[in-house]
């Protein structure tokens, strides 16, 4: 394959190093506008390097782009590269924008239009979901950071989640509610309480403590903040006959055996692959499966578990949120 990566920041680095760890034969193109991330990808994993889009030879036979940059940039360069007739895997989106004209513009030109949703590849919540399965229960869950500390390398100002369009909060929202919707059932309402708790000058709120509800007759509690000094990741899930926490992390998940009333570490991994620059709740493994997955719906038409058609409900259901 020859592919491009649009966005050398450090989720396009990311792809870069978990592609070439998959099939070293793939021939990788690199694009970003920024020099110096340029130099840092030429240098650290020796792909081409190009300034736009513009720039790459036409003889290049590109047949699939990776989009790694800003969500509010994203519609422009996906609409370029369905144009061009590139299959697509898009970074989580976090707006709207050309869903409609994207969809169908893949669907009339046979192209892969891939959405990223990462934790819906995890080993966890494919465990959370089995283990749910038929039961009725409820949950509380909180997911948060320090805003300023998402990024260690880069003051948080200087992308997008200092956005209002693109903040901290939704991006949260944006990565956990697929992943509820698809194990406790599709939400049916939200009821929101939001605030500002940090000293941050952000023109949106810092935390959203949710009531929950989904057509599964599940209820859960859920927080979400940018405010949490310690990054936190905390799910309980518990009912009459099920028992589970999990913290975030590979170790984390615990389920407790009613009959002998224990807790168990549930061990799901015989290899778990991290870099030491991202908190310890940031693992790599359900990053390279949806790489797998993507992959595999070009070369043997596999149906995604996530795409724009769900995504623009669970965005239209941010939006709700937000309002």
């Amino acid at each position: 394959m020859n592919i491009v990566i649009i966005g050398l920041g450090s989720m396009g680095r990311r792809r870069i190093r978990l592609i070439q760890k998959l099939d070293p034969s793939v021939v990788l193109h690199g694009v970003d506008s920024k020099s110096e991330r340029r130099i840092q990808a030429r240098n650290e994993y020796g792909i081409a390097v190009y300034s736009s889009l513009n720039k790459i030879s036409t003889d290049s036979t590109i047949t699939s782009a990776f989009i790694c940059t800003d969500p509010s940039s994203h519609s422009v360069i996906t609409a370029d590269c369905l144009n061009r007739g590139w299959h697509v895997f898009s970074e989580i989106n976090l707006v709207a924008d050309g869903y409609d004209q994207h969809i169908q513009k893949a669907s009339d030109d046979n192209l892969v239009l891939f959405l990223s949703s990462t934790f819906l590849y995890k080993e966890e919540v494919a465990y959370i979901r089995d283990a749910v399965q038929g039961k009725r229960v409820n949950y509380t869950y909180h997911v948060g950071q320090y805003l300023p500390d998402w990024h260690p390398w880069e003051h948080y100002t200087d992308f997008f989640i200092s956005n209002k369009r693109t903040n901290g909060c939704r991006e949260i929202l944006a990565i956990e509610l697929p992943w509820l919707s698809d194990v406790f059932g599709n939400i049916s309402e939200v009821t929101v309480n939001k605030g500002s708790l940090s000293s941050l000058p952000l023109d949106y709120p810092d935390y959203y403590v949710m009531l929950v509800k989904h057509n599964s007759g599940c209820v859960g509690s859920l927080i979400v903040d940018v405010v949490s000094r310690r990054a936190v990741r905390n799910l309980e899930i518990y009912g009459e006959d099920l028992h589970i926490c999990w913290d975030g992390t590979p170790n984390g998940l615990n389920e407790y055996e009613i009959e002998s009333k224990t807790t168990i570490s549930v061990n799901l991994y015989e290899e778990i692959d991290h870099q030491e620059s991202y908190s310890p709740l940031i693992v790599e493994n359900a990053y390279l499966e949806e790489i797998k997955a993507f992959f595999s719906a070009i070369e043997h038409h596999t149906v995604p578990v996530y795409d724009f058609v769900r995504d623009k409900t669970i965005l239209s259901l941010i939006d709700t949120i937000e309002a």
